[in-house]
């Protein structure tokens, strides 16, 4: 007799940004306060800050060459060609407490990040 077995397993999530429920609730409401349809939330890595490299995370109506495009409802995260292996797997939330608020990265990349969290190596 044999028995039917099943196995599960999580794989992480490599191929590209992946957005909170509570992230994309922020940013679909920030998109609808601007009153445009045409914008994204651009993700991308830009040389700065104490370790090297930090994040930028702002609004654009541009289409690049090469962005890596994902879709988390009404929400369009995109990243340019040069940032998404920086970002692959990145987790960006949006946290509301008492002690802090806005969009937080969680980088399995990142090897360090200084105090302020603001950029990474």
């Amino acid at each position: 007799m044999t028995a039917d077995v099943t196995i599960e397993t999580t794989l992480p999530v490599s191929d590209g940004i992946l957005l909170t429920e509570a992230a994309s609730s922020k940013v679909a409401a920030l998109l609808s306060a601007e009153g445009r349809e045409d914008l994204s939330l651009r993700v991308a890595v830009q040389p700065g800050g104490c370790s090297g490299l930090r994040y930028q995370l702002f609004f654009d109506d541009r289409s690049l060459d090469g962005d890596v495009v994902k879709e988390f409802g009404t929400v369009k995260v995109v990243t340019d060609r040069m940032s998404a292996p920086y970002l692959a797997g990145a987790t960006v939330d949006f946290v509301d407490t008492i002690e802090k608020q806005g969009f937080t990265i969680d980088n399995p990349n990142a090897t360090g990040s200084c105090a302020c969290g603001d950029s990474f190596s």
